[in-house]
């Protein structure tokens, strides 16, 4: 295979995936490790790629840009019914009986697994909150699960319900378990790029006896402008791809256990 061939290969994956990993590269195109790594440096040169440890994301994703939910919602949907369908089976396993779900399409996509596998009869006794309209909406669907709506001004391009009166709502809860999305997580822990987005996802982290994040590989070495959560604050991350070496010894050394769909 041509370098430029290589190349296109590589940056069709980051535009797909948002993040690619050198071994995985190699792995998969059959050549060495330090060959991906120069690849990689031509597409940061070439403005497609900005390089993070272990790999790369795609030059788009700055610490301010926001995408919106609609446009998220199909990339990696595999990967996000994976890691949904794992949070279903280690998060609810533990006999949680009570879930505060983010906003979010890893999020909505663990909604989706609830509302497919949580028995119609004879079901414990499910109560879930949440401050996305739409994932309430989707609960609602299902008669054996009792959805609390949080309410707030809606932002446009998540979906979500954030402010003060939000705020609020959260901190007067205390649910068995509390599971959020991210834009981007790193040794220095989870952020996203909206401070009342951040203000929200810190009122989650704090009413949490349980906290679980969701974040897909394409999230992994990503950070945005407002840090939510610190890694030792995390009990449980949920993702499709292996933390890279760094990254598994930054969680490891918080005491955060990871699970890979």
């Amino acid at each position: 295979m041509l370098a430029t061939q290589r190349r296109d290969e590589i940056a069709a994956r980051i535009q797909t995936e948002g993040r690619v990993l050198v071994a995985e590269i190699a792995q998969a195109l059959g050549i060495t490790a330090e060959t991906v790594r120069r690849d990689l440096d031509a597409l940061e040169s070439a403005g497609i790629a900005r390089r993070v440890h272990g790999g790369a994301v795609s030059a788009s994703r700055s610490s301010l840009i926001e995408t919106a939910v609609a446009e998220r919602a199909d990339a990696n949907a595999d990967g996000k019914r994976r890691i949904a369908r794992l949070a279903c089976q280690r998060l609810l396993a533990s006999g949680a009986t009570s879930l505060l779900l983010d906003a979010g399409t890893t999020t909505a996509a663990l909604a989706a697994e609830l509302v497919a596998t949580w028995p119609h009869t004879q079901a414990p006794r499910l109560v879930v909150a949440t401050h996305s309209p739409a994932i309430a909406q989707l609960l609602a669907a299902h008669p054996s699960i009792e959805v609390h709506a949080i309410g707030g001004r809606i932002r446009a391009v998540t979906g979500a319900a954030v402010g003060a009166q939000t705020v609020l709502a959260i901190a007067a809860l205390r649910p068995d378990v509390v599971v959020l999305g991210t834009n981007g997580l790193d040794s220095t822990g989870a952020s996203t790029p909206d401070p009342d987005e951040a203000a929200v996802k810190m009122a989650i982290v704090a009413a949490g006896r349980r906290v679980a994040l969701l974040a897909d590989g394409s999230k992994l070495g990503a950070a945005s402008l407002c840090r939510f959560a610190a890694l030792e604050q995390l009990d449980v991350l949920l993702t499709d791809a292996a933390p890279d070496g760094a990254m598994a010894a930054a969680l490891a050394e918080a005491g955060s256990e990871v699970l890979v769909a």
